[in-house]
C-alpha cells in the first residue's frame, strides 16, 4: 500500500476541521430552551464552598456561555437556565445532576359569593377576629392593581412578625404600593423573556401591577377589603367583599401576558414558602404529567412539607372526562359551580317565542322592534363563519341585523366585536352540546346575549325555515335566588382522575360563575384592546373563579385551628360539602341537564360553616405522601425530584394506592383482567382509612348510601368510639363487583355519623 502524501494528509485534515467546524456552527445555531435543573444537594464536592459556585461550575461545563436564570431553595436544589438541547443532554451526564426538565408553557383558568356560602349568617365562623388577620395568603397570578378600594387597610393592625416579603420596586409599582392589608407583591419574569423576548413596556408593566385582570379578581375574590355600592355598570350591585376580608394578601406574578412559564412558577412558589405564606392559591393549570416531572405539584409538594395548604384551579376543560390538572393528592383541587344570581335577558322571535338568555351587556338597547335575524354561517365565506371568527363575517349580510353565532374557536366577547365590526346591530350566541343550558354572562360591546342549548336549536330552525326571520333582545338586569344553584358548571373539568385512577379529582366545587370582583384599571371588562371602559369591578368566569374561595375558606380554618395540617383543612371541606338541594335532588350537571355525579363535584360543594367543625378528618403527613409514592413504584431518584428528600420504600412492605388516607374513594375495576369484570364471579377489593377526631368524645356509625347495586359495600367495624381530641381510628372498606360492561360508572358515598357531626366521602366505581 503505498504510503499518503503531505497533500493528501492536508486535504484529510483540512476536511476534519470543516466537519468540526460545520458542526460547531450547528450547535451554535440550535435554538435555545429554557430547562429546570435539579441537583443532588448530598453530591456537592468538598472543592466548592457554596452551591452557587457548584451550579455556576456545572452550568459552565455544558455550556460555557449560558447564565443562570434563576436559582431555587425550597422548590428544587438547582437553577434554571437556557440550553440547546445538546447542552443539555451533555449537562444531564455531569456528576451531581439529578434530571434536567423542559419548562413547559401554563395557563391561567379563567359580591353575592359571602351570602351563598353562608358567611353572613355565622357570628361564630371566627370568633376571634384577630385570628384571621395573622393568616397570610399568596396569589399566584398576574399581579395585583393596588389602588383598588378592595385592598385598603385601614382596619388593619400590624403585619404579622412572620411575614419576610417585600413590595418589589418596578415598571408603574413601588414599595409604597403596598400596605397592612397587601403585604408583599413579587414579579418573576426570567422565564418569560428568556422564551418571549423582553417585556414591552408599552403593552404590560414589568412589575407585580397586573395588566391582565385575572390576578387582581383572583386576589379580591379571596380577601378584598369590604366595598360599599360596587357593581359592573350597575349590575350585580351591593357590598362587594373578598371571603376572608381581614386575611392579608401577597402577590407573586408568574403569567405575563405572554402565558406562564413553569420557571417563573417555581420562582414564585419559592419565594411564597420563604416568604411565609400560610396558604397558595394557584389558578393556574397546564399538561397532566408524572408527579416528578410537574413544578406545580413538586412545588406544592414542598409548600405542603412546610404546613401551607395549596389550592389550585380543576381547569375549564369540561364538560370532556378526565380533563383535569393539578391532580396531585396534596393538592386541593376545585371545579366550579353557580350561584344563585343571575343577569337574563329576553329573546323573543318574531313568531311571538321568548327564550331567557344570559348577558352583561350595559350600553344603548336595541330598538323595541323586532330586527331581521341572520345565522352567521350564511353571512360568511368561510367554512367555518358560523364561529364569528375575526374578518369572516359579510357586511352586506349582517349590516343593521342581530347575527347567530356558535359558541367556539374564540372568546365570547371576541364574536360580539366581530358582528359590530361588520355592521352588525346585535348577536345572540348560541350553545352546542358541548356547552348544554350553561348561561356565561359577558360585558359584550354590543346587545348581546348568550342561549342554553335546547333554546337554540329552536331559534336556529326558525332562522332556517323562515323566509323573514327577526328577533329582538331585552336586558333585565341582575336577578338573585335563582333556582336551583349551584349546578356544575359546563366549562369546570371533570373526573376521573387520567394520571392516578384510585384518587378521586376534583376535591369539590365552590362559586366560578359570573363571579363580581376587583378588576385591573389598564384594560376593560371584556379585556379586548378596543375596550376602553374602565371600571373598578368586573364579572367573570372560571374554575380561577372558584379556586381563591376554596384558598381563602382554608385560610379561615387555618385562622381558626392554626394546628391543623394541610390535609386535615382539605379534608374539613371535602366531608362537610353537599351534594344535594334542600329538596333532597343531587345537584345538577348544566351540561346535560342531568344529575351530577363525584366525578363532576368530588366531594360535593364547599359549606366553610360546616368546615369550622367537621368532626373527624382524614390526616395525612409527609411520611405517608412518601408512602403514596411508594405504591406508584416510584424509583428513589424519582421521589427526590418529587419530595426533595432522599427517601427508599422498604422492600418488606406493601405500599397500595388504595391505602392513602383520602377523604373520597376512587375504585377503577380494570375488566381487562377481570377484576370486577370479564368473569362472572365476583371480584374484591379493599381500601383503608384512618380518621382523627377533632371534636369532642363520641361514637361515630358508618352508613352507605347507594345509587345502584352494582356493588356491594362491606365497612368494618361499622362503629368508632372517640374519647379525646386527636385520637386515631382506623377502619377498611369493601368493594365486591361482579361482571360489568367496559365503560360503566356507579356511585356511593359513606358517612360517618354522631348524631351532630356528618362524615362524608364520595365513592366512584368504574370499569375500564
Amino acid at each position: 500500500m503505498k504510503p499518503p502524501n503531505s497533500i493528501s494528509l492536508l486535504l484529510f485534515f483540512l476536511f476534519l476541521l470543516t466537519l468540526s467546524i460545520t458542526k460547531a456552527q450547528a450547535q451554535a445555531h440550535q435554538p435555545k430552551k429554557t430547562y429546570i435543573i435539579h441537583m443532588d444537594k448530598s453530591s456537592m464536592p468538598a472543592t466548592f464552598t457554596d452551591h452557587l459556585t457548584w451550579f455556576d461550575s456545572s452550568l459552565k461545563s455544558a455550556s460555557p456561555s449560558a447564565e443562570i436564570l434563576y436559582t431555587y431553595k425550597h422548590v428544587a436544589h438547582g437553577f434554571s437556565t437556557r440550553l440547546t438541547p445538546q447542552e443539555a443532554h451533555a449537562l444531564s451526564n455531569h456528576p451531581g445532576i439529578l434530571s434536567v426538565t423542559p419548562e413547559l408553557k401554563y395557563t391561567l383558568h379563567t359580591t353575592r359569593t359571602p351570602q351563598f356560602l353562608g358567611l353572613d349568617k355565622s357570628t361564630t365562623l371566627l370568633p376571634a377576629s384577630d385570628q384571621q388577620s395573622h393568616v397570610i395568603i399568596g396569589i399566584l397570578d398576574t399581579g395585583v392593581w393596588p389602588e383598588l378600594k378592595s385592598l385598603n387597610d385601614a382596619a388593619f393592625g400590624p403585619v404579622p412578625a412572620t411575614w419576610k416579603g417585600e413590595c418589589e420596586t418596578g415598571n408603574n409599582m413601588n414599595a409604597s404600593s403596598c400596605n397592612k392589608k397587601l403585604i408583599g407583591a413579587r414579579f418573576f419574569s426570567k422565564g418569560y423573556e428568556a422564551a418571549l423576548g423582553p417585556v414591552d413596556s408599552t403593552t404590560e408593566s414589568n412589575s407585580a401591577r397586573d395588566d391582565d385582570g385575572h390576578g387582581t379578581h383572583t386576589l379580591t375574590t379571596a380577601a378584598g377589603s369590604a366595598v360599599a355600592k360596587a357593581s359592573l355598570f350597575g349590575l350585580a350591585s351591593g357590598t362587594a367583599r373578598g371571603m376572608a376580608p381581614q386575611a392579608r394578601v401577597a402577590v407573586y406574578k408568574v403569567c405575563w401576558l405572554g402565558g406562564c412559564f413553569t420557571s417563573d412558577i417555581a420562582a414564585g412558589i419559592d419565594k411564597a414558602i420563604e416568604d411565609g405564606v400560610n396558604v397558595l392559591s394557584m389558578s393556574i393549570g397546564g399538561s397532566l404529567l408524572e408527579y416528578y416531572r410537574d413544578i406545580i405539584a413538586i412545588g406544592s409538594f414542598t409548600a405542603m412539607s412546610h404546613g401551607i395548604l395549596v389550592s389550585t384551579s380543576a381547569g375549564n376543560g369540561g364538560p370532556s372526562q378526565a380533563s383535569l390538572s393539578n391532580v396531585a393528592p396534596w393538592i386541593t383541587t376545585v371545579g366550579a359551580g353557580t350561584i344563585d344570581r343571575d343577569f337574563p335577558a329576553h329573546i323573543t322571535l318574531g313568531t311571538g317565542k321568548t327564550f331567557i338568555g344570559a348577558s352583561l351587556y350595559s350600553g344603548k338597547p336595541l330598538s323595541d322592534s323586532p330586527l331581521p335575524l341572520v345565522y352567521a354561517g350564511n353571512a360568511s365565506n368561510s367554512s367555518v363563519g358560523y364561529l364569528c371568527l375575526q374578518d369572516s363575517l359579510i357586511t352586506e349580510k349582517v349590516s343593521g341585523k342581530i347575527v347567530v353565532c356558535e359558541r367556539g374557536g374564540n372568546p365570547r366577547v371576541e364574536k360580539g366585536l366581530v358582528v359590530k365590526n361588520a355592521g352588525g346591530a346585535g348577536m345572540i350566541l348560541v350553545n352546542g352540546e358541548a356547552y348544554g343550558e350553561e348561561l356565561v354572562a359577558d360585558p359584550h360591546l354590543l346587545p348581546a346575549a348568550s342561549l342554553g342549548q335546547k333554546s337554540s336549536e329552536i331559534l336556529k330552525k326558525y332562522v332556517f325555515s323562515s323566509t323573514n326571520p327577526t328577533a329582538k333582545i331585552q336586558f333585565l338586569g341582575t336577578h338573585l335566588e335563582v333556582q336551583p344553584s349551584p349546578v356544575v358548571a359546563a366549562f369546570s373539568s371533570r373526573g376521573p382522575n387520567a394520571l392516578t385512577p384510585k384518587i378521586l379529582k376534583p376535591d369539590l366545587i365552590a362559586p366560578g360563575v359570573n363571579i363580581l370582583a376587583g378588576w385591573t384599571g389598564a384594560v376593560g371588562p371584556t379585556g379586548l384592546t378596543v375596550d376602553q371602559r374602565h371600571v373598578s369591578f368586573n364579572i367573570i368566569s372560571g374554575t380561577s373563579m372558584s379556586c381563591p374561595h376554596v384558598s381563602v375558606l382554608a385560610a379561615i380554618l387555618k385562622g381558626a385551628h392554626p394546628q391543623w395540617s394541610p390535609a386535615a383543612i382539605r379534608s374539613a371541606l371535602m366531608t362537610t360539602a353537599y351534594v344535594s338541594y334542600k329538596n333532597g335532588e343531587t345537584i345538577q350537571d348544566i351540561a346535560n341537564g342531568q344529575a351530577a355525579t363525584p366525578f363532576d363535584y368530588g366531594a360535593g360543594h364547599v359549606d366553610p360553616v360546616a368546615a369550622l367543625d367537621p368532626g373527624l378528618v382524614y390526616d395525612a403527613n409527609v411520611d405517608e405522601y412518601l408512602g403514596f409514592f411508594c405504591a406508584l413504584n416510584y424509583t428513589s431518584l424519582e421521589i427526590k425530584l418529587a419530595a426533595r428528600r432522599d427517601f427508599t420504600c422498604d422492600p418488606k412492605r406493601e405500599y397500595r394506592v388504595e391505602d392513602f388516607n383520602y377523604p373520597s374513594f376512587a375504585v377503577p375495576f380494570e375488566t381487562a383482567s377481570g377484576i370486577g369484570g370479564g368473569s362472572d364471579a365476583a371480584k374484591t377489593v379493599k381500601y383503608s382509612r384512618v380518621l382523627t377526631n377533632v371534636g369532642s368524645a363520641g361514637t361515630y356509625k358508618a352508613s352507605v348510601l347507594s345509587g345502584s347495586s352494582k356493588v356491594k359495600i362491606v365497612v368494618e367495624p361499622q362503629e368508632l368510639s372517640f374519647a379525646e381530641l386527636y385520637e386515631k381510628k382506623g377502619y377498611t372498606v369493601s368493594f365486591t363487583s361482579t361482571s360489568m360492561p367496559s365503560g360503566t360508572t356507579s356511585f356511593a358515598r359513606l358517612e360517618w355519623t354522631d348524631g351532630k357531626h356528618r362524615v362524608g366521602s364520595p365513592i366512584a366505581f368504574s370499569w375500564t
